[in-house]
């Protein structure tokens, strides 16, 4: 019997990846990507040079990261006030959504009466309404903000809902016969079963609200990437549209990183 149990336990070790193929793993889930992103860099790079484009059409790799090291300053200029106001605006409609959420499960009345409405407002294009707005707070930092909470609001909304009704009725039978309080049942049972669906939401809301920021720079701004990428498409500067381009990609990646990072932390089951 004893030597059957160590002949399994042998048996499972050597099905465990050892640490150099766990490292040669790890290596190649980083190589694959990467490579495909220089693949394609070295085709759009052939690509242009070989057929002539001109740049302001379809600048090249290099074409763009000159601009990078050459207006490198312009860049960090407007990248500051999208940056402040995609975080503004991500924290103010999540926390709305989330509030929202917890009157919606604890009184069904709240969300037969509000609920609809959340709907209609979300039904609304970003572009159509972005225009309203501005017109309502001015061409200043609080449109821009508001249009960031507005389009991260109905999905956090919809899977803070969806999570905290996510608990099973044999669940909350138990805490009501143990004569757990509502408060109780909140923090102790509903939060953390809807943590899951909150941090799904988080990392959409991550990379909208940026979105969001350069929709309302577009709108009215004189600073700000959504700004800089309507001067620099009116006076046919490619590169520096596309440089434009990528450095909001990259916030937009550096955010939903960060909420990965979070989650990774919070709901460590």
């Amino acid at each position: 019997m004893l030597m059957s149990l160590t002949q399994i336990s042998s048996d499972v070790d050597d099905d465990k990846p050892g640490l150099a193929e766990q490292a040669r793993l790890r290596a190649g889930h980083i190589a694959i990507p990467l490579g495909t992103a220089v693949a394609l860099l070295l085709i759009w790079q052939i690509g242009v040079r070989l057929f002539e484009v001109p740049p302001y059409i379809a600048p090249a790799p290099t074409d763009v990261l000159a601009v990078f090291a050459n207006d490198y300053p312009l860049l960090l200029r407007n990248f500051w006030p999208t940056l402040i106001e995609s975080l503004s605006g991500f924290a103010v409609g999540n926390l709305a959504a989330i509030l929202i959420a917890v009157a919606f499960v604890h009184s069904r009345t709240v969300e037969k009466a509000f609920f609809p409405i959340a709907v209609f407002i979300n039904t609304i294009p970003i572009l159509a309404i972005a225009p309203i707005l501005v017109l309502i707070f001015g061409a200043g930092m609080t449109a821009k903000v508001v249009i960031a909470a507005l389009i991260c609001f109905f999905p956090t909304l919809v899977n803070m809902v969806r999570g905290l009704q996510s608990v099973s009725p044999q669940t909350l039978e138990l805490a009501r016969i143990l004569s757990a309080s509502k408060s109780e049942i909140f923090w102790k049972i509903r939060l953390p079963s809807s943590l899951p669906f909150l941090f799904s939401a988080l990392k959409i809301a991550a990379t909208t609200c940026v979105i969001g920021a350069i929709v309302g720079e577009w709108i009215g701004a004189d600073v700000g990437l959504g700004a800089l990428i309507i001067d620099s498409t009116f006076n046919f500067r490619s590169p520096l549209l596309y440089a434009t381009v990528f450095v909001s990609s990259g916030l937009s990646v550096l955010l939903f990183t960060a909420v990965s990072v979070a989650e990774r932390l919070v709901v460590r089951w």
